[in-house]
């Protein structure tokens, strides 16, 4: 890599894109049902790696397993703490082959697991085992997406840093296939509204159950582009008129946060200030109007 931020042109790796959106699901779903739910779905999204993503350790009774992609190897792989290892090669296949390879491997070292093969968070979503449909794999976008959500983690580490209240872990959701950040005033919300596609709306009420802020990196499959975010619900009054930075920063409307174009990081003389400042803008301002406590929320401790 030339630049720790490479190019990720939406148009350039649509459809793998989408593909590799329906296989994280289906790995992120298997942890979803062997893993006991947390409050917010902090249970259910995976993690950055040094070489790609993961679920973490997955308990299976008395056992205990975990599931890696590797983004630079481009393989799958299973892997026990008895010392077993399954691998599935990363490459072009559909999602129905895909599902039924990783359920087939589990099914090797004795692990039997049933999940929901709705996918969730998508319009028209097709079952995984029905899903010939979207095979793509370009190793290349894959490893370039991968690398833009590492450094996004790192900056994400940085601002979550910063906050001494309530805060969730740097995590991948596979619903929306997003990386986020979410900090939290300590006070109830009302009711969110549901409306997710695909998505139990006791699940986004519970999930949005507290007055939150957050932010992360999405690869932007509906924006047209990649781009960080930032949203508070409930949104405060005043939000989307608030002057934040950086000035390639706006308020979108549409889907009422604040958008940050990934190119805009990409292309700066200091990406990671660029993002910080973003992060922490959209947090003052959501923070401000809403009337938070940020003096007792500010981690001052070692800094």
């Amino acid at each position: 890599m030339s630049t720790p931020w490479p190019n990720l042109d939406l148009d350039a790796w649509q459809d793998t894109y989408t593909t590799l959106h329906m296989w994280t699901q289906i790995v992120g779903k298997i942890r979803l049902v062997q893993t006991p739910w947390i409050n917010h779905s902090w249970h259910v999204p995976l993690y950055l790696t040094a070489r790609g993503l993961t679920t973490a350790t997955i308990p299976y009774g008395n056992r205990i397993f975990q599931i890696d992609f590797d983004f630079i190897d481009h393989q799958l792989r299973i892997t026990t703490s008895e010392g077993e290892t399954q691998t599935l090669e990363l490459q072009p296949r559909s999602v129905a082959n895909f599902y039924q390879a990783v359920m087939d491997a589990l099914a090797t070292i004795n692990i039997a697991i049933s999940i929901h093969t709705t996918p969730n968070e998508i319009t028209d979503p097709i079952p995984f085992e029905q899903d010939e449909i979207h095979s793509a794999y370009d190793t290349d976008a894959a490893h370039r997406c991968w690398q833009v959500l590492l450094q996004s983690e790192r900056v994400f580490r940085e601002f979550r840093s910063h906050f001494s209240g309530k805060v969730s872990p740097v995590h991948f959701f596979w619903g929306s296939f997003d990386l986020a950040v979410t900090r939290f005033s300590g006070r109830s919300a009302p009711d969110h509204p549901g409306g997710v596609p695909n998505l139990p709306n006791a699940v986004a009420r519970e999930a949005y159950s507290q007055e939150v802020s957050s932010a992360g990196f999405w690869p932007g499959a509906g924006l047209g582009y990649p781009a960080f975010y930032s949203y508070a619900y409930p949104t405060p009054d005043g939000f989307g008129k608030t002057a934040i930075q950086p000035e390639a920063a706006f308020f979108h409307e549409e889907l009422g946060e604040f958008i940050l174009p990934y190119d805009a990081v990409r292309e700066s003389e200091e990406p990671d200030q660029e993002l910080l400042a973003f992060l922490r803008s959209t947090y003052e301002a959501a923070a401000d109007l809403a009337e938070w406590d940020q003096v007792a929320l500010r981690q001052t401790a070692f800094k």
